[in-house]
């Protein structure tokens, strides 16, 4: 290789790194034969007034995979689409390896706080307010999801930088409890207190999760 090829390549993987997201990093770990789990990331927002961190998105299917090495979604094809068609079991499990990987304790919120979190400090009906009409700003939903989950982040955050609190996927919780309504919700669904009890290992293409991490 010449001194010009080498260079060239060494200016490419700056550049990807600099703005690498969890499937670059998998990748370029992968290319270097790393295990893809030590690439891992997971943007987390530290939460006011509590003891822990929560994700700033639902877990993608790029980042599932890294750790658990499949990824079982319905809608495949974007890495950054939420993973889905995971039970309450799988999630667990996920926060379990996670865990390990990092030598952090992550795991599934509690009701509480989801929703503590899901508020970011509103006291209406939705995190944007009491207006339905303003859940399309905020929430990938029945009205306008064509039936399918979409890249996370694309909508508005609520006031704590927190996304896809609305909609995209319902979020598993601790006890068995799915929150914040999905692609398929009516937007009613989709607002700050609705919630589903299911069980373990129960899997839809509805269903997905968020981490917390506790400080």
């Amino acid at each position: 290789m010449s001194d010009t090829d080498f260079i060239r390549e060494v200016e490419e993987l700056h550049l990807r790194l600099a703005d690498a997201d969890t499937d670059d990093l998998v990748e370029l770990a992968k290319l270097a034969g790393l295990d893809p789990k030590l690439a891992i990331q997971i943007e987390m927002v530290k939460v006011p007034d509590a003891t822990f961190a929560i994700g700033k998105y639902p877990v993608t299917q790029a980042q599932y995979e890294a750790v658990i090495g499949t990824n079982p979604s319905h809608f495949q094809g974007n890495p950054q689409n939420p993973v889905e068609s995971v039970s309450y079991n799988n999630a667990i499990a996920f926060c379990q390896e996670l865990s390990q990987v990092t030598g952090k304790n992550y795991r599934l919120p509690t009701e509480s706080e989801w929703e503590y979190a899901c508020r970011a400090g509103t006291t209406t009906r939705w995190y944007f307010g009491n207006n339905y009409r303003q859940s399309g700003d905020y929430a990938w939903y029945g009205g306008n999801s064509e039936d399918t989950t979409h890249p996370v982040g694309q909508k508005l955050p609520n006031a704590w930088g927190l996304y896809d609190m609305s909609g995209n996927v319902y979020e598993w919780c601790q006890s068995e409890i799915l929150r914040g309504g999905s692609y398929l919700s009516h937007d009613g669904c989709c607002d700050s207190t609705f919630c589903i009890n299911s069980f373990g290992d129960f899997k839809y293409c509805t269903n997905g999760f968020r981490v917390v991490c506790d400080n």
